[in-house]
């Protein structure tokens, strides 16, 4: 499938990685998600609930990076995979990439950030 939506570099504070210091104060996240699936049947209706909401979309990956800590950035990429596909189920998601990006990661050395990127399917 090649139509699909993307929401690119939303913004949220989370509580993440595996230093006690990172859990202990909040930190930026960056989050790209790209849901694959055919657009035509809602493009030629007009109808939202022939595709994804984006508002859904962005308010799953909002409660994934601003509830629980976590370790690792791997663990939030598999959550948020995991609930958009669930979420989405009945538009026939048939792919989701997942990039979560932590900018102000704790290494001894100059660095734009840390990031991981995933492909699921359900």
């Amino acid at each position: 499938m090649t139509d699909r939506i993307a929401l690119v570099n939303m913004r949220f504070e989370g509580r993440h990685g595996v230093l006690a210091e990172e859990q202990a104060k909040a930190q930026p996240f960056e989050v790209d998600v790209e849901l694959y699936l055919n657009l035509k049947p809602a493009g030629l209706a007009d109808d939202l609930a022939r595709t994804v909401d984006y508002r859904e979309a962005f308010r799953i990956c909002r409660e994934v990076v601003e509830g629980p800590s976590v370790g690792l950035i791997e663990t939030l990429a598999e959550q948020i995979a995991s609930r958009l596909l669930i979420a989405f189920e009945a538009v026939a998601v048939s792919e989701v990439v997942v990039r979560v990006r932590k900018p102000n990661v704790a290494l001894p050395g100059d660095l734009d950030g840390a990031a991981v990127e995933i492909r699921r399917r359900p």
